[in-house]
């Protein structure tokens, strides 16, 4: 959703990039955790380095797509109630203007102004761009948190295959009797420095934001080698 106007005072808040944000880290903080844990599920299974190999590589082009899919769909289905909600809102003006201006006074009401301010708030809001105004202060749309399909898709799946390529070359480079262990350090390591990347970014607290991702991927390795040693065979 694309305003027809911008406010003359321009600064760049955190939330700027929230859109891509999620979907990087999201993308990022999969592509190492789903990894890392089926190579090191596969490989306390047993099996030699080229199977190892090829399941860590299997994984990473299945993730990479059905993250970037997933996000695509799902950003896409956010983008559709968007447009049907303002297709609403632009009928409403049409046929109720007079209910809308008067609905759109009373959220200005309800933030703290007086009625009388409001009402002349709302009629002169109604005046330059009625439509803008209840998607933004309706509807809570604006540019900056409209759904975008194509850029959450994209960073999704990038930052899944470049994460995902740390436990790759960890298994690929390490002895193999201590492909594990090479594992479950590399990702350890990429993942604290991807909650304090993502805690920067976003203007987050960094220890709390790497903490949360270090017990999350240390608790997927943990069970996916408990399953591959219970039911894993020598290959």
């Amino acid at each position: 959703m694309t305003l027809p106007y911008q406010s003359a005072h321009e600064e760049l808040h955190y939330l700027d990039r929230a859109g891509w944000l999620r979907a990087a880290v999201l993308g990022a903080n999969d592509g190492i955790v789903s990894v890392s844990s089926l190579i090191v599920g596969v490989a306390a299974a047993g099996p030699d380095r080229a199977a190892i190999l090829i399941a860590g590589a299997a994984g990473l082009a299945a993730g990479a797509m059905s993250m970037a899919a997933g996000e695509y769909v799902s950003v896409s289905s956010q983008s559709d109630v968007e447009r049907a909600d303002i297709a609403r809102e632009k009928q409403a003006l049409i046929d109720t203007p007079e209910a809308e201006e008067r609905e759109l006074a009373s959220i200005y009401e309800s933030r703290g102004l007086s009625p009388q301010t409001a009402a002349l708030v709302a009629r002169e809001l109604t005046e330059r761009d009625a439509l803008a105004a209840h998607v933004r202060d309706e509807l809570g749309l604006s540019e900056v948190h409209s759904a975008n399909p194509l850029q959450a898709a994209f960073a999704s799946g990038l930052t899944f295959t470049v994460a995902a390529a740390v436990p790759m070359l960890a298994a690929a480079l390490a002895p193999a009797d201590q492909i594990i262990s090479a594992v479950v350090g590399a990702t350890l390591v990429s993942l604290a420095g991807l909650g304090a990347l993502g805690a920067q970014a976003g203007g987050a607290p960094k220890l709390r934001a790497t903490a949360r991702v270090l017990f999350w991927g240390a608790a997927a390795m943990a069970i996916t080698a408990g399953v591959g040693r219970l039911f894993g065979v020598e290959v």
